[in-house]
């Protein structure tokens, strides 16, 4: 990916899914997610504050959709979000992170750059 993350001016799937993840990913549980910004779902998952209701907006996002934006808990994000991965930040397109800026009337990605044809041998 470029120097400058495309999620910097976007924030859609912060706004668009719900963010589950483990209850042990919690920091009461000895993970880095701030108890206080989650709800439980399950006996076993948690959800990040706003995501678990529609509208969906995660608590830890600051910013305007599809503007600048930016995660207040960066640091101590779930597995979820930590895995997350924005279209071709690793060469291929991301069909959920698409979808998600398409909720919002953002246009998909596009690849960093192109691909150069291989040559015949």
């Amino acid at each position: 990916m470029s120097e400058a993350s495309p999620c910097l001016n976007c924030g859609a799937c912060c706004s668009h899914f719900r963010v589950s993840f483990f209850w042990g990913e919690c920091a009461s549980s000895g993970g880095t997610v701030p108890d206080e910004l989650v709800a439980s779902i399950s006996p076993s998952r948690v959800a990040m504050l706003g995501t678990d209701c529609k509208p969906t907006r995660c608590i830890s996002l600051k910013g305007e959709v599809g503007s600048t934006v930016q995660c207040s808990i960066y640091a101590q994000r779930s597995s979820t979000c930590r895995e997350f991965e924005a279209s071709w930040e690793h060469g291929e397109a991301n069909v959920d992170c698409d979808a998600a800026r398409a909720a919002f009337g953002l246009p998909p990605l596009e690849p960093a750059f192109d691909m150069p044809y291989e040559q015949s041998a």
